[in-house]
């Protein structure tokens, strides 16, 4: 299926010759315009698979307009002479199934000099391979996978460069890249060939929404040098060069819940295997000393994903803002360390405080079950100091008891005046509220007029009643947003997701599976302002930057104002 313009999704069949002799090789390339699933190839009758498929991937932009190919590729060998048909292959492209023509191909007897000799193309597909390893592909919720980005080169053929071509966002991920120091070749096989591999990229991730998720592939281009049959001056093999791109292909991830069962009622997302403790600087001090309280958890886990309980103090003991402490660091196995928030304690009055206990829940995921640890009460003694103000009433109380004295008589007078007040009956009609509420819906009338003049006024004002309405839409997208403002990364992740809703909702299709490109292009296309989608895209890039940089609040606030300003600014033009 050929198309006329960009939008139009082509697949098609290419051979590399209609007819050959029965010692030559055909190559048959079905390729595409348009990423796809479910690639189904014909049974190619008279021939055997000699080599395939290999699956290439080209993407380049140019002059602003992008271009993307995708191909599957065989070398056959013909079984017998004759003429046969290479049938049709299909593939599903955005839902809808397409077919390729098909086309047939003569083989006569077998030629002196075949003319299909191997291309330096053919041997790159045939010995060069990125593979994405994944440590598990259905992992618990917030349970940390690692994805390692292997390069396969065959002994056959050399690499001299390469450079990434897309990087994956990893959305619906919390993810932490373990640098690679050098890149070093090891020995290693693939489908049970021998083969050199490096490692190009490492990456730990914690799956933030259950069911089934896609991790994007890494696509390279890469520069190999293919040894040919020709030789130079000296006697030595000569190298033929050439550009493949290979890519390590989606990949699926099947994320399974956390169970509700026996889930504890104070469970705050924290998944791993842990130690809990609640510890104090002293016990034992006098009223306007100080104490440090500190809560920690320590562990291997999603560290830095949970929040950890609040202390529960007495009244009388001030306390400050806890200061938060993050010793973590990600490795292959994902998090190890310890979080804490360490609260200053002031007591004002002597006495005995006791701290009671705290819960701790978390579930580890390999024993498929939750663990509640629970820590010691804590009493601070309070040797020297002012009492508080309800010992002192007590003790005030005790101090001031007198002996009650009895009057020598024993009756009081009989009160001779009654102070009596009579009581009488009064009636609604003709009260001075029942006139009142008669006179009220005359009182109204004037009312309803000006509220009517009001509201004609605000419907003719369409300028202002859009400028309303889309600052209300910004409100409500960027509602999940706001309540996250001081917290790096769930501010983020709402912000992004914010973004993409409202892209959805307005132009009805899922963009969060668009890149940056596709956005600015579909925008566009709509007649958006250019500074308005920079604007966006430049939020959009803040939101992915903001996973391994640190931002301060003041950045944070900027980003939401600036996001509000944009989101009705696009509203007006949609």
């Amino acid at each position: 299926m050929i198309g006329q313009n960009s939008d139009t999704v082509t697949f098609e069949m290419k051979l590399s010759k209609p007819k050959l002799g029965l010692n030559e090789r055909l190559r048959v390339d079905f390729i595409m315009n348009r990423d796809g699933d479910n690639f189904n190839p014909p049974d190619f009758t008279g021939f055997k698979v000699v080599m395939g498929p290999s699956q290439s991937i080209s993407s380049s932009w140019i002059n602003g307009v992008r271009s993307y190919s995708k191909s599957y590729s065989y070398t056959l060998a013909p079984t017998s002479r004759g003429k046969f048909t290479i049938k049709q292959a299909s593939i599903v492209i955005g839902g809808e199934t397409y077919k390729s023509l098909a086309k047939e191909v003569e083989v006569t007897a077998a030629v002196d000099k075949p003319s299909d000799q191997m291309t330096a193309d053919d041997v790159a597909d045939e010995n060069l391979h990125l593979v994405a390893e994944i440590s598990k592909t259905n992992p618990y919720l917030n349970e940390a996978i690692t994805v390692i980005y292997k390069l396969y080169v065959s002994p056959n053929i050399s690499v001299s460069n390469y450079q990434p071509l897309d990087n994956p966002t990893y959305n619906n991920f919390w993810s932490q890249d373990i640098k690679v120091n050098a890149l070093s070749a090891q020995n290693g096989t693939y489908k049970g060939k021998p083969y050199r591999y490096v490692i190009l990229k490492r990456v730990v991730l914690y799956p933030q929404k259950s069911g089934k998720l896609d991790i994007e592939p890494l696509s390279l281009d890469v520069t190999v040098d293919v040894p040919s049959s020709r030789r130079n001056f000296f006697g030595q093999r000569m190298y033929d060069q050439t550009n493949k791109t290979v890519s390590a292909g989606k990949r699926i991830i099947n994320v399974k819940p956390l169970p509700l069962e026996n889930q504890p009622a104070d469970f705050n997302g924290a998944v791993g295997d842990f130690d809990f403790a609640v510890i104090t600087s002293k016990t034992s001090l006098n009223a306007s000393e100080s104490l440090q309280a500190t809560v920690e958890v320590s562990g291997k886990g999603n560290l830095k994903l949970f929040k950890l309980p609040e202390l529960e103090l007495p009244s009388a003991l001030e306390v400050y803002e806890p200061e938060f402490t993050e010793g973590v660091r990600t490795t292959l196995a994902g998090m190890q360390g310890k979080v804490s928030n360490q609260y200053t304690i002031v007591p004002s009055f002597r006495g005995k405080y006791p701290i009671s206990p705290l819960n701790f829940s978390y579930f580890n995921p390999s024993t498929g079950k939750y663990t509640t640890l629970t820590s010691d009460e804590i009493v601070i003694n309070v040797l020297e100091g002012p009492l508080s103000a309800s010992a002192n009433a007590a003790q005030n109380s005790n101090n001031q008891k007198q002996s009650i004295i009895t009057s020598g008589d024993q009756f009081n007078f009989i009160k001779l005046n009654p102070d009596l007040t009579s009581k009488s009956v009064s009636y609604f009609f003709g009260s001075t509220s029942f006139y009142i509420w008669l006179l009220c819906p005359l009182l109204l009338i004037p009312l309803a007029i000006v509220f009517r003049k009001r509201r004609d006024s605000l419907a003719g004002d369409v300028v202002g009643n859009k400028i309303r309405k889309a600052n209300k839409l910004a409100r409500k997208y960027l509602s999940a947003a706001k309540k996250e403002l001081g917290n790096k990364e769930s501010f983020y992740v709402a912000l992004e997701r914010a973004l993409h809703n409202y892209l959805k909702a307005k132009l009805k299709i899922e963009t969060s599976e668009f890149s940056k490109d596709k956005i600015t292009e579909l925008l566009t296309e709509k007649q958006i302002d250019d500074a308005t989608v920079n604007s966006f895209i430049d939020l959009l890039k803040n939101c992915e930057s903001a996973r391994y940089s640190p931002f301060s609040n003041v950045q944070m606030q900027a980003d939401y104002d600036k996001a509000s300003e944009v989101i009705s600014k696009m509203d007006k033009q949609l």
